[in-house]
């Protein structure tokens, strides 16, 4: 699991981590975000979409004001991709039916990639990918 995060703009503390996954204190401007980084084939996604070995779940709990959503948003997947580079995606999870949650991920470059059903809730899953997992070699 990602040890080391840097989070450009956020003072970043490890507050608890396992192999699979890592929480995070971030603070800034006064305000302070709890976030969980977690390996999606470890976590309570493993069986929603075609997981990846290196795929990493964000979650941000609350107390994260609105208008900082999409950029912290913006820096945990950047941190994310240069932490661990064989990362094809960064998922983050909105509860279904919740188009200002999609909306803020959408304006942090994440995308709409499917609906899923953990059983207790229904999410959808955004996800943002590097470069080279959404191209294609057509030579």
């Amino acid at each position: 699991m990602i040890t080391a995060l840097d989070v450009p703009g956020w003072e970043a503390f490890r507050t608890f981590h396992t192999r699979t996954a890592v929480d995070l204190q971030l603070r800034r401007s006064g305000v302070t975000v709890e976030v969980r980084l977690e390996r999606c084939v470890s976590g309570r996604l493993r069986d929603t979409y075609p997981v990846g070995a290196h795929d990493v779940e964000v979650r941000i709990g609350a107390g994260c004001p609105e208008p900082m959503r999409p950029a912290l948003l913006r820096a945990l997947s950047d941190a994310v991709q240069e932490a661990d580079p064989r990362c094809r995606r960064v998922v983050l999870a909105v509860p279904a039916g919740e188009p200002a949650g999609v909306a803020v991920a959408e304006s942090a470059g994440f995308r709409y990639a499917v609906d899923v059903d953990l059983g207790d809730e229904e999410l959808s899953l955004l996800v943002t990918e590097p470069d080279w997992g959404t191209s294609a070699d057509n030579a």
